[in-house]
């Protein structure tokens, strides 16, 4: 194919090439000639990787769900007090998405318009529900306000935490490492989330 820079790929280099594309694209808008173009390969190189476009967004987005799940089989996410699990929950979050920033900011960005983004769409849902459910353990256990609910908690929390993958840029010279950053959100989240000792 005349203009066409060939390069050699393995499936992490190739898995980066596609979540650039999809991310900037959308998936219904790229097609496997793109992804093609964009990884310097022609398409039957690409299929030589892998069967579909499809396939290479489950890959992606495994990149991302996976180690968010992974969290909450932690120790700090399964021992102790609600309130000291959920906390750990929310910093190893913020630690994830950092270091997997390309695949979770494609994570937050699927619609649903595939059998792969409704599979991650209810990973998603499934993980707000797990988080939900530890708010309320924690205001069961009286740390944390009564007058909010659970849900909305989950939500704002992991809203914020989220929002990273639309501004925060490991590279700029002010930006704060995982641990800093986490140290902040925590510290402003959580100090409004615990309840007032009387």
């Amino acid at each position: 194919m005349t203009g066409v820079t060939r390069r050699r790929h393995d499936l992490e280099s190739l898995l980066a090439v596609a979540v650039r594309v999809y991310t900037e694209r959308g998936f219904d808008g790229t097609s496997m000639g793109d992804l093609a173009s964009a990884a310097g390969l022609s398409k039957s190189s690409l299929y030589h990787h892998v069967e579909s476009k499809e396939q290479l967004l489950r890959l992606a987005l495994d990149r991302a769900v996976e180690p968010l799940f992974a969290v909450l089989d932690e120790p700090g996410a399964r021992q102790g007090r609600a309130l000291a699990r959920l906390e750990h929950v929310v910093r190893r979050e913020v630690e994830v998405l950092v270091d997997r920033l390309p695949y979770v900011t494609l994570l937050l960005r699927v619609r649903g318009n595939s059998s792969t983004e409704r599979w991650a769409l209810d990973r998603r849902r499934e993980f707000d529900h797990l988080v939900a459910a530890l708010v309320t353990e924690a205001a069961g256990e009286g740390d944390v306000r009564a007058d909010v609910d659970p849900g909305l908690v989950a939500r704002l929390l992991f809203g914020t935490v989220n929002s990273l993958a639309e501004w925060y840029d490991p590279n700029a010279p002010s930006a704060l490492g995982s641990r800093e950053l986490a140290d902040v959100l925590v510290r402003l989240a959580f100090d409004g989330l615990r309840a007032e000792v009387s």
